[in-house]
């Protein structure tokens, strides 16, 4: 069943099925070849160094990073405070008395010290 041609240049027999499977082969290595590069984009998309995965990783470090902002924030705001009450133009007393009696030590006879390990 198989019908056969005889080629001039070459002198050998090709079947025309095997023609027609090479030249399907050669019309499907090009739509091959690019389904294979849309695979390799694909992926790295999704999981290379710049892909969505990596997208949520620095999504979720950007949430800690903007909680320590604010904690580092609220810290700067009370110190700042605590200095201005130690300037001399707004010096509170019982701020002064507090800080001092912490850094020397001392207290008043009639005081009761309770010691609290941290």
């Amino acid at each position: 069943m198989h019908s056969t041609i005889r080629t001039a240049q070459y002198g050998s027999l090709y079947s025309v099925e095997r023609d027609g499977l090479r030249a399907r082969l050669g019309r499907a290595i090009v739509p091959v070849a690019c389904l294979c590069i849309m695979g390799y984009f694909a992926y790295h998309a999704i999981h290379g160094d710049n892909g969505l995965l990596r997208l949520a990783e620095i999504r979720d470090s950007r949430v800690a990073l903007e909680q320590k902002v604010m904690s580092a924030r609220e810290i700067r705001r009370d110190l700042e405070r605590d200095v201005a009450l130690l300037r001399p133009e707004s010096l509170d007393p019982d701020l002064l008395d507090e800080r001092a009696r912490a850094a020397l030590g001392f207290a008043h006879p009639d005081e009761l010290t309770i010691f609290v390990d941290e």
